[in-house]
């Protein structure tokens, strides 16, 4: 039974929820969560560490002690010490931190003052107006908690793309070295890189469809065999994650992968077009009214050319003007990772990374990058470690020196300044002015009216040392909603001002959504693709953006970070 690494650290980062509930040491709890971290951030996976034989504290941040632990859980699946925890205090708990405003402290109120151990059990005591009655909560809290209640219920059922990927890409290469696999591909809001997933859609040629199916469902990964069929299986992996397998016939894979790709609105549309021409589309194939011999549909493109239309990109089949674009030969040639020069935010062992400035510069190199900003906090972030401006003008000075000894590649000074509740920026503009550029940031107060918050980010806007607005409306998916914040009219500010948005490449964050993306380049922002890394596994998290984008019709002349070095110097200079 293979472990992935989200495996493991979602075991160390439940250990850390349920030690904090309980009120256990804050330095322990910290522990547990910085190796999580840093598991997530690995590009290796774990097991194979274990299986070579290889020191797991070489990893940053663990120590002897979390190495044990790691090999206990990569070798039964399951950490003692979880177990001995859940048998004083509830696992389900956990559940409840993912409610923005419940803190591990609230939790342990609200499991031992009204018994609440599950999200079920708090919905009911919220419909019973029994929160209010705590201290420290209030009616106020108990409504935003309902709210809250509301937007996971929303979400439960669908899993991060980056989490998905990491169950499906596997299996795909297992599935591709079965005998008699032809033609295999994805489909599904997967394929058209949507920033959460929900089942996942196999479609495949197969020489052998019945030894195909039953090494299927014999995948190592699979907890339950949901159907078992001819043409059809499905799965239930360890994660939860549901995978169809479907075999469909080679003059048939093209329609399959457009019909079973989506979006239901973008094929909708792609019907309707095919009934004006007198024409029927299925997943079969293309069909002229009332035949059965299909004049198309062995490959996506004849799909699309039977209705008349050009091959359209999956990210862009959600019926947002594709097909009039399709129609008017605008489809917008959308950016890719190649097209991408420099990555703008990331943040070393000065604030809260786990690398040096000097090994996130070279591993950038390595993945192709021409230039990195390094953006360490400023002092506001306290539990980030953030630079004053002393500390500041240090990390200026040495990556100064550290460029020196670059030939061709180029570390820019920034920070990751925060925007204070009253829209001052967190440092004075004496130490902004010796950076190449600043990314701002709104970290707290994040619970502000539309109109007070917007115009705090306004007011940032209007100093000359305002670059780019960093992870803008400060989600977190499935932890965190958006900001209540006018982007049009920020938008429209950063147009006039100069300054631009980030997309932030975090897999939990994707900030810019995909509307957001293609309302600024219906403006003419500009853009900002950057990782936020704080390892550097992280860098690598780029490709993430890149998907994001792409579902935001971008292309490369609207991201600032296609452009070499001293362009992107220019556009970002404020007269």
């Amino acid at each position: 039974m293979p472990i992935h690494n989200s495996d493991i650290s979602g075991i160390l980062r439940k250990v850390a929820d349920l030690l904090d509930i309980e009120g256990a040491n804050q330095f322990r709890v910290r522990s547990y969560r910085e190796a999580a971290q840093n598991i997530d951030n690995l590009s290796g996976d774990v097991s194979t560490m274990v299986a070579e034989g290889q020191e797991l504290t070489a990893i940053p941040g663990i120590g002897s002690s979390m190495a044990e632990k790691i090999r206990e859980i990569v070798d039964t699946g399951t950490l003692g010490q979880l177990e001995e925890i859940t048998s004083r205090i509830p696992e389900s708990l956990t559940d409840l931190l993912r409610l923005e405003g419940l803190g591990p402290e609230r939790v342990g109120d609200l499991y031992r003052q009204l018994g609440i151990e599950t999200l079920e059990a708090l919905e009911y005591a919220v419909e019973d107006h029994r929160i209010r009655e705590l201290e420290g909560f209030g009616a106020k809290t108990e409504e935003k908690i309902g709210h809250e209640l509301e937007r996971i219920g929303e979400q439960d059922i669908r899993t991060m793309y980056s989490e998905a990927e990491e169950y499906t890409e596997p299996l795909m290469e297992y599935l591709k070295g079965c005998e008699g696999v032809g033609k295999i591909a994805v489909a599904g809001s997967y394929r058209r890189r949507k920033e959460t997933v929900g089942d996942i859609d196999i479609l495949a040629t197969c020489d052998n469809i019945q030894s195909v199916m039953e090494l299927f469902v014999r995948y190592e990964d699979v907890d339950e065999v949901l159907a078992h069929g001819e043409t059809k299986s499905s799965v239930r992996l360890r994660s939860g994650l549901q995978v169809d397998l479907r075999a469909v016939a080679e003059k048939s894979y093209g329609a399959a992968l457009a019909y079973f790709t989506g979006s239901q609105r973008h094929n909708i549309r792609l019907r309707e077009r095919a009934q004006e021409r007198n024409l029927k589309i299925n997943e079969y194939g293309v069909f002229p009214e009332g035949e059965e011999h299909p004049v198309g549909g062995k490959e996506e493109e004849e799909v699309y050319a039977s209705v008349g239309l050009p091959y359209i990109h999956p990210e862009l089949r959600e019926d947002r003007g594709e097909i009039e674009a399709a129609e008017d030969d605008n489809l917008p040639g959308l950016i890719t990772l190649n097209d991408l020069r420099g990555d703008l935010q990331m943040h070393t062992t000065a604030s809260d990374g786990t690398a040096s400035v000097r090994e996130m510069a070279e591993a950038a190199r390595a993945l192709g990058h021409e230039y990195i900003a390094i953006t360490d906090h400023s002092q506001r972030v306290t539990v980030a470690g953030g630079l004053d401006a002393d500390e500041l003008a240090e990390e200026i000075d040495r990556i100064d020196e550290i460029n020196e000894s670059f030939d061709g590649f180029r570390i820019l000074k920034a920070v990751e300044v925060d925007i204070l509740k009253d829209g001052r920026l967190d440092l004075e503009d004496d130490i902004l002015q010796r950076l190449d550029l600043r990314v701002c940031c709104i970290h707290y107060h994040q619970d502000l009216d539309e109109e007070v918050q917007t115009t705090r980010v306004l007011r940032a806007m209007e100093n000359p040392y305002f670059n780019i607005l960093g992870h803008p409306t400060g989600r977190e998916l499935g932890r965190r909603g958006e900001m209540a914040l006018d982007m049009e009219r920020i938008m429209d500010r950063a147009l006039e001002y100069g300054c631009f948005l980030e997309l932030n490449s975090t897999p939990r964050r994707l900030d810019l959504n995909d509307i957001y993306c293609k309302m600024a380049k219906e403006r003419g922002v500009k853009i900002a693709i950057s990782t936020d890394a704080h390892s550097t596994g992280e860098l690598q998290h780029i490709r993430y953006g890149i998907n994001q984008a792409r579902r935001g019709w971008l292309e490369p002349d609207d991201v600032v970070n296609t452009r070499p070095a001293d362009e992107l110097l220019r556009l970002l200079h404020r007269d």
